[in-house]
């Protein structure tokens, strides 16, 4: 088993949420992942790196760095957004696959829906009901075999803090609704303030996780924003999801269990963070790197 390391623009605040503007160019972003030891990257919010493919080409090319995948938020729940969620998807697809990346993080629409962004690391339920599961799966199934089809790519997806899938509960109704060629991007920070266990998510989902999202989550501030009633956006700024290795999750078992199921692909670090320190994100990357070579990666 194999696990090469990437990182991704959204540890720079490179957010796909409206109204977060980005506070570096991508050159600075691509210099410091390359310097700060990853080899892989993924393209961030459509129109912050080149969406031109020779262009983008040269400049990962330079880097040493290779195009994995992206993030790609559809607004599920609503049926009628489908067919542009799709055409979306499919225009970033064919990016990713001209550069030889082989799948596509789809998700909700996450952080559109104020009840669920107040309400984020701290539900329990669901706020759809059967009929909207089938409409938010028969999406998921129909942009996936959109994207096989047109661009050979495979769909994994991503539950996230203030969306519709956001805690193991709404995570494993979606893949018991969507079909076997849908994986999950499992995001180990997002999965643990949603109140879950990744070690566990792993143990339980098997070989349906095709990807991974490598975050932390700090226990204390994670509890103090459930206390204090904090909205998902006010919990990042706090630092939920802390530098790894300094928060609750289990990154050595993750990577057991990812070896038990023969996984052999890539690993993106994230850290979501909201700062105005525009020299942090190059100290976590760094710090990030630092730990995850000394538990083996």
């Amino acid at each position: 088993m194999t696990i090469h390391l990437a990182s991704a623009p959204v540890s720079w605040g490179i957010y796909e949420f409206e109204g977060i503007e980005p506070k570096f160019p991508y050159a600075r972003v691509l210099d410091e992942i390359a310097e700060t030891g990853y080899t892989g990257i993924e393209l961030g919010p459509w129109g912050y790196l080149p969406t031109d493919a020779d262009v983008l080409r040269a400049e990962l090319d330079k880097r040493g760095l290779q195009l994995l995948s992206a993030f790609v938020p559809v607004k599920l729940v609503d049926a009628d957004a489908h067919a542009a969620g799709a055409e979306d998807a499919l225009k970033v697809g064919r990016l990713l696959a001209a550069l030889g990346a082989r799948c596509i993080v789809l998700a909700d629409d996450n952080g559109k829906v104020p009840e669920l962004v107040a309400q984020a690391g701290r539900r329990s339920g669901s706020a759809l009901d059967d009929a909207a599961w089938r409409i938010v799966a028969r999406g998921v199934n129909e942009i996936a075999a959109r994207l096989r089809d047109e661009t050979g790519l495979s769909v994994v997806f991503h539950h996230h803090g203030a969306g519709y899938v956001e805690t193991p509960d709404e995570t494993r109704r979606l893949l018991e609704k969507t079909d076997m060629s849908v994986g999950l991007c499992l995001d180990t920070g997002h999965w643990h303030y949603a109140g879950g266990d990744a070690v566990a998510a792993v143990r339980e989902f098997g070989e349906r996780v095709r990807y991974l999202h490598l975050k932390d989550c700090q226990g204390r501030i994670a509890a103090e924003c459930r206390a204090q009633g904090k909205d998902y956006f006010a919990a990042v700024a706090a630092g939920v999801f802390c530098a790894l290795g300094e928060g609750e999750v289990d990154f050595p078992g993750v990577i057991r269990e990812m070896e038990k199921i023969g996984y052999d692909g890539w690993a993106v670090v994230e850290q979501d963070i909201l700062t105005d320190d525009l020299d942090a994100p190059k100290r976590f990357s760094a710090a990030n790197r630092a730990y995850l070579r000394s538990i083996g990666l």
